[in-house]
């Protein structure tokens, strides 16, 4: 699962440059979306981590 959440972030600071910078307006709420993803699956990424220590 943390190999999702690297690929998800990556993906959002891609759109994000691109959303960001002027190149593609939709790209930015495409970096939006794909970063609350990353952090949905960033905190069940800790909590399922913590319970099995």
């Amino acid at each position: 699962m943390l190999r999702w959440t690297v690929i998800f972030i990556i993906l959002a600071i891609v759109a994000g440059i691109f959303g960001f910078g002027g190149i593609a307006a939709g790209a930015a709420s495409i970096a939006k979306v794909l970063f609350f993803i990353f952090l949905v699956l960033f905190v069940i990424s800790l909590i399922s981590g913590r319970r099995s220590v």
